[in-house]
């Protein structure tokens, strides 16, 4: 029969042998190879009151209370900025000349008066997959200046989104360059989305050469908010292709056009128009061989579309190894008035010193004189990293390049004649990531953020944008 004497004497007994390994336990732990290093905490961190968590309430309440405000009460939202900029609870953007966003601006204003379409690009990581801070954005800007459709997608994307889900049929592959070039790509024409989809894989063609068959079939759910599916284009952007394809497109169940997509290129676009109600849309290839399926674009005639350009392992250096003339094109084409770049995460962990940081930010200063070389209309923002933590002892802290990285890139890119917004500073700063953990906003990895915290920080990026939007055109008057 067991006795509760015998599971007191036990624990008492364990907690004894482990006090004895902590008081014993070299400090500098055990090395047990050049990479694996054995540690054991010590009394003194066991039972120590943590002092690094940053307090964060003040700055998810001001968020909350943000995202409550009528989808386009703008000027609230620019007069709550106001007033916590002071409390200096909320991250404002940063430049050197007011001009930087102006150009956008204007755009914005434009189209009360000649409703057309344009384009905002967010470039990320893998903190905006799943289109999370970018669906905020869109919601947003469409609720104020009209659009509707959730714009670019991916035909094979590298993680599902809560507003669109995409499959692939037999034989589709993914052929990226966002993190390193796809060796088995002779040429570099990647497209806006930094990667193409094919169904079959290269080989030369010959008039022997058997089809190929594949489908895409899309499916817009109701989780982007109305706008989003509302859309009354479906548009194929495609190229490259040894010989002409054959193509189906159904709306729904019905087939609403047949048509050969061209052979060669590397900017062609297939149009159809979509209105029978259904959120479901697939496309049937056959053919000797594939085109280079750069994207879809799910939109109408006006307003803004926000199109989420999700890069997973990216570091944002990779746009020189696109053809400038075929990306020159996709910009044109699409009337970007506004590219988002957010990247830094992925380079953190092979930062040691701040000259590394430096390096760093100095590849960043080339591409982004690529993105404004081929779209000189269009705004640029830099978001830049979030806090990252790494354990110390029991306790997560700050990555300790972290600042150096933000402050590098922050040089740059004011340097370079963009916006920048401290997505560091708006969650609260150093050691602030473990507070966004404890509620649920961030993952347990302590690097990237749920929906519930990517909400958070879309909220406040977006009233920084708008206040600014609000003093360009009190500005005017």
């Amino acid at each position: 029969m067991h006795k509760p004497q015998n599971s007191l004497f036990f624990t008492v007994l364990l907690f004894a042998v482990l006090g004895l390994v902590s008081f014993t336990f070299p400090k500098e732990g055990i090395r047990i190879s050049d990479k694996i290093t054995l540690s054991f905490p010590s009394l003194s961190e066991v039972f120590a009151v943590h002092p690094h968590k940053k307090d964060i309430s003040a700055i998810i309440a001001q968020a909350n209370s943000l995202d409550s405000l009528a989808l386009n009460d703008t000027t609230t939202a620019g007069v709550l900025l106001k007033d916590t900029v002071k409390k200096k609870l909320i991250t404002s953007l940063q430049y050197t000349n007011k001009s930087t966003l102006y150009n956008f601006f204007e755009s914005l204003i434009e189209l009360k008066k000649n409703p057309r379409s344009i384009r905002v690009l967010h470039y990320g990581d893998s903190q905006i997959e799943g289109d999370r801070i970018t669906d905020y954005l869109r919601l947003k800007f469409q609720g104020q200046f009209g659009g509707q459709g959730p714009g670019l997608l991916s035909l094979m994307p590298i993680s599902p989104s809560i507003t669109n889900k995409v499959e692939a049929g037999a034989g589709f592959d993914r052929y990226n360059v966002f993190t390193a070039k796809d060796k088995r790509v002779l040429h570099s024409n990647y497209g806006v989305l930094a990667g193409f989809t094919r169904f079959a894989s290269y080989k030369k063609i010959s008039d022997t050469s058997s089809s190929i068959s594949s489908d895409i079939k899309l499916t817009t759910t109701k989780l982007g908010g109305a706008n989003a599916t509302k859309y009354k284009k479906v548009k194929l952007f495609y190229g490259g292709a040894q010989t002409k394809t054959w193509c189906e497109f159904f709306d729904g169940p019905a087939l609403s056009g047949a048509d050969s997509l061209e052979a060669g290129g590397f900017f062609r676009v297939k149009e159809y128009n979509v209105g029978l109600g259904s959120l479901t849309h697939s496309f049937k290839f056959t053919g000797k061989d594939s085109p280079d399926l750069y994207a879809v674009s799910l939109e109408s005639d006006n307003g803004v579309y926000v199109d989420n350009i999700a890069l997973r392992g990216s570091s944002g250096t990779f746009y020189h190894q696109i053809n400038a003339s075929q990306l020159k094109q996709f910009y044109d084409y699409l009337n970007v008035k506004l590219i988002i770049l957010q990247f830094g995460g992925n380079a953190l962990p092979s930062i040691k010193d701040p000259t590394m940081a430096v390096n760093y930010a100095g590849y960043l200063r080339g591409q982004i004189s690529i993105v404004k070389k081929l779209a000189p209309q269009a705004s640029i923002i830099f978001i830049g990293p979030s806090d990252m933590s790494v354990k110390e002892g029991t306790d997560y802290v700050t990555h300790p390049q972290l600042e150096n990285t933000r402050d590098a890139i922050k040089k740059v890119v004011l340097e370079s004649g963009c916006a920048f917004f401290d997505m560091y500073d708006c969650m609260g700063g150093e050691n602030s990531m473990p507070g966004w953990v404890d509620e649920k906003l961030a993952a347990t990895d302590y690097i990237h953020f749920s929906p519930q915290g990517a909400r958070k920080i879309a909220t406040l990026f977006y009233t920084a944008l708008i206040n600014e939007y609000n003093n360009y055109i009190k500005s005017k008057k």
